[in-house]
């Protein structure tokens, strides 16, 4: 899983690069002090530019957790440790239920 997470994430983030976009937007994965993980995604000049998802939060214990959310301009989310393969997984649903944006 954690291999198709990175693939997808890797793939999803190329097919943005278009000679301008990567040099204004991008991916963020950083690292928390709780310990964990928080990983930031530019939606802005993708398809995906609007895309709201309503903050979900799923706590299994103090180093299994994950957090995600997106106000449409950032897909956004927060993990434990050992759930980044599966906040990788959360923005791959995202995508796949994300509702385009129309003018």
């Amino acid at each position: 899983m954690i291999t198709d997470a990175l693939m997808f994430l890797q793939s999803w983030y190329a097919s943005c690069c278009n000679d301008d976009w990567e040099h204004s937007y991008g991916v963020t994965i950083d690292t928390l002090d709780n310990p964990g993980w928080h990983v930031k995604i530019d939606l802005v000049d993708t398809p995906l530019t609007g895309a709201l998802l309503d903050p979900s939060k799923v706590e299994r214990t103090e180093d299994d957790w994950i957090h995600v959310w997106s106000d449409g301009i950032r897909f956004e989310g927060a993990c434990g440790p050992l759930n980044l393969g599966e906040l990788s997984e959360a923005f791959r649903d995202f995508i796949d239920n994300a509702v385009p944006v129309t003018d």
